[in-house]
Formats: structure tokens, sequence, C-alpha cells
């Protein structure tokens, strides 16, 4: 048996029993049947059961977990489920919670915390580390110093590996990862980086300036998140320093922290795609925004194809005296539009994700282009021929109306196709996200394009 189902299988028994347990107020069992799961299960756990059985009973479990294990459970919270428990627990709950959080977790829930609560909370905190907090919580969002966390372990280019050595084995355990270490002079410059492994199979009375790589790759505390996500995928990181503008060590930003940044990005540009603008924190979910958020997201992009397709309507009247003659060119509109609006978001779609990727640059536009000219060529003549053969044999529309509409069809799928892969590049050489072209747009525009291309094949053709 799948091993895949067999864990969905169990969560869903085990959590029939949670509910089943609570409702004979037997929590103490509730809480041991959770302790057999990972810190990341229970926290599924506890989110299902607030759905179900509701938010006083997850506090009720949540609290009756030992404090080390609520540490970790309370981590892998989502921050609205995290706000729920800070709700509901005592203030001392909350300080003991979020002082024995990982920094780089910490900052986080002190960002989403009422400012009260965090000028309670930071006073309880010792004064070398609140100003620690106070510094990272001034960074802007979305950038490196927002995501870095202090906690990493830097030794100095003149120590010996026996030095070193002694200084990871102190420092190490509060270490978000030790594997690798930054080199640094006196004054907290970046100098290099050297391995565990390198540093443990050296004799130990080798300086680190000697094993150390000086070519290392660093991030801006200013950087935005997404080109800080991009290095990560570039060069494989499991870990990246960060320094100010005077090249000093302020932090490292780990592989973990860069996950839930590559979600959020796809995120944002899925979204920016189909033409939903997020006025509210991306980090929501969808069931978490109200029906007004939703409509409000929405609302503009279809305002904007509202006043776009005043062009089309423009189109259809100029050419009213060509469909009253033949009237059987208006059965082919939705046909031709579908087919020029698909065909150039599919381009779209394809270009978006290559620049996102940076397996396409904006001095590739040549290249694109002459790419999707003759996909559009092969596709124009496979779709032209299957509905030459559908309008003249099942339609039994005359060879000539075959003609235009299947004439159509072939201009109007190189058209759609040019114009969904050059607009993302020309958005892009303008120094602004491609993502921000929403499909809609491409779709609105193609639509267009078969419109003039259809009646212009159409009078041409049938002599109108």
């Amino acid at each position: 048996m799948d091993s895949t189902l067999d864990r969905d299988q169990l969560y869903d028994e085990t959590l029939g029993d949670l509910l089943e347990l609570l409702e004979d107020k037997q929590y103490f069992r509730a809480r041991d049947l959770l302790l057999k799961f990972n810190p990341a299960d229970i926290a599924d756990l506890l989110e299902d059961i607030s759905d179900d059985a509701g938010l006083r009973m997850t506090v009720v479990l949540f609290r009756l977990l030992p404090k080390d294990v609520s540490v970790d459970v309370f981590a892998e919270l989502s921050p609205e489920d995290q706000m729920d428990i800070v709700s509901e627990v005592t203030e001392k709950e909350t300080s003991f919670i979020v002082n024995e959080l990982d920094f780089d977790d910490k900052i986080d829930i002190l960002e989403e915390m009422p400012p009260n609560l965090v000028t309670r909370i930071l006073e309880k905190t010792p004064a070398s580390e609140r100003k620690q907090i106070n510094t990272f919580l001034n960074y802007p969002d979305n950038t490196a110093g927002s995501l870095m966390t202090p906690e990493y372990v830097s030794v100095k280019k003149d120590w010996t590996v026996k030095e070193s050595l002694a200084h990871i084995r102190h420092y190490g355990t509060d270490a978000e990862t030790i594997y690798t270490c930054y080199v640094r002079d006196g004054s907290w410059r970046l100098l290099g980086v050297v391995s565990l492994s390198t540093i443990v199979l050296s004799d130990e009375d080798t300086k680190i300036m000697d094993i150390m790589h000086t070519d290392v790759v660093s991030e801006n505390v200013d950087a935005d998140q997404e080109e800080v996500s991009d290095d990560f995928k570039k060069y494989g990181y499991i870990a990246m320093p960060v320094v100010d503008k005077d090249d000093r060590l302020v932090g490292i930003i780990t592989v973990d922290d860069i996950l839930d940044v590559m979600e959020d990005e796809a995120t944002e540009d899925i979204e920016r795609m189909n033409g939903v603008i997020d006025f509210q924190d991306a980090k929501k979910g969808y069931l978490d925004l109200s029906v007004w958020q939703h409509t409000k997201n929405r609302l503009p992009w279809l305002l904007i194809l509202s006043v776009i397709y005043i062009f089309t309507s423009l189109i259809i009247n100029h050419s009213e005296h060509m469909l009253s003659s033949v009237i059987q060119l208006v059965t082919y509109i939705p046909l031709l539009m579908g087919m020029g609006g698909n065909g150039g978001s599919q381009a779209a779609s394809l270009i978006i994700r290559g620049l996102a990727t940076d397996e396409v640059e904006t001095e590739d536009w040549n290249r694109v282009l002459w790419k999707e000219i003759r996909v559009g060529i092969l596709l124009g003549i496979i779709l032209s021929a299957v509905n030459f053969a559908r309008v003249y044999f099942l339609d039994r529309q005359s060879i000539m109306m075959a003609a235009a509409v299947c004439a159509a069809m072939f201009f109007i799928t190189i058209i759609a196709k040019v114009i969904g892969s050059m607009v993302p590049l020309l958005v892009k050489k303008l120094k602004l996200d491609p993502a921000l072209i929403a499909n809609p747009a491409i779709t609105s525009a193609s639509d267009i394009a078969a419109l003039l291309v259809y009646f212009a094949m159409a009078g041409a053709v049938l002599k109108l």
C-alpha cells in the first residue's frame, strides 16, 4: 500500500479520535495521542481541531503540551493560528513561547502582534537581545534584513582550527546552522566562508585563513527578497550571509525561510497573471479572506477589461454591414476570439515563467519571436485544416466561407503567439514585473487582433 495513503489515513483516523476524546472531555488522553506525532503534524491537527471543534478546544490541547513541544508546535502554526493562540493564552505564556522561539521565528511573530503586547514582551527580554530584536523589526518588509537571523557561527581568520572548534562547541547549539562558518575580521567584515567538514578534517594548528574560501556570495540587508530567492536557486546554498553597506556581517538567511518566500512569490505571480491584485497580506489563504476582500482584489482588472472590450464592440459595429450580408460570420466569432486569447495566454505564461527562472532574457527577444512565429505557423496550419473540414463538411458552409474562417485562424494563431511572447519581454525591458501583465490583458489584446484579422480575411475572401 502507498505510504502516503497510509499517512493520510492515519491522520484522518487520529483527527476523528481526537474530536471524540475532546467531546468526552478526555483532554489528557487527547494530549497523549497528539504527542505521538511530530510538531508539524501536531500543528496541522490543532488547526483542523480549531475548524471542527472551535478555538477553545485547540487552546486547551495546546496548553497541555509539554513546554518544549508547545514552542516547536507554535513555530509550525500559520500566522493567523498563532495570533488566535496568543489572543487566548496569558501574557506570561506568550512571553515564554516568544522567548523560546528561534530568532527569525521570534521576529515573524512579533511583527504580527499588537504593539502594546510587543512592548510588554520586550520588557522581559534581556537587554542585548532586545536591542537586536528592535534592529530587526526596523528592516523593511520583503528585504533580506527582514528574513535574516543573527543565530550563526562566525570565526576569525587568524584563529586556529583548534580555537575554532572550541568556539563552535560553545556557541553552535544556538545557531541555525553550523555546517557553514563565516570568517570575519575584528570589525565584523565578511572575509570568507569555511565548512565545518573542512575544519574538522584539518590539522588543529592550521589557520582559518589558510582553509577558507574568499569567493563568498552575500546579500545586502536592503536586497529584495525575490533577488535573495533567485540567488538561493542559482547557487544551491543552505544558508546565505547578509551584510550591511560596509560589508559587515549582520546575519544569515537559511533555506527554510527562503522556501516560504518562494511560495509567496509564486502565489503573487499566479494571482497577478490571472488579474487578481492583492491589497491584503499575501500570506492569508483563500478561505481566510472575506467576500469583500476577494471582490476588491478581483474588481480592478475586470473594470479595465470592461473598458478594453469597448474596442471589440466598435470593431463589430464597424463591420455590421459585413455581418448583415453574411450572417454566418457571427457563428465563428467566439471560436476565433477564443483561439486568439488562449494562444496568447499560453505564450505569455511560458515566457513569464522563463523570465522568472532566468531561462529567458530580454536579449533573447529575436530568438523567442522567431520560435513563436514558427510555432504559430505549425499550429495555424493544423488548426486551420481541422476547422476547414468542420466548417465545410459538418457546418455545410460554402468553400469560400470555410476558406475565410481558416485563413483568419491561421493568421490569428501567429499574431496571438507574437503578442503573448513579446509583451512580457517588453515589460521586463522596462524593469517592471512581467506578471503585472495579467493573462486577461493578453487575452483581450489577442481577442481584438482576432476580430480585426477575421473581418479583414472575410472581406478579402468573400469580397464584402
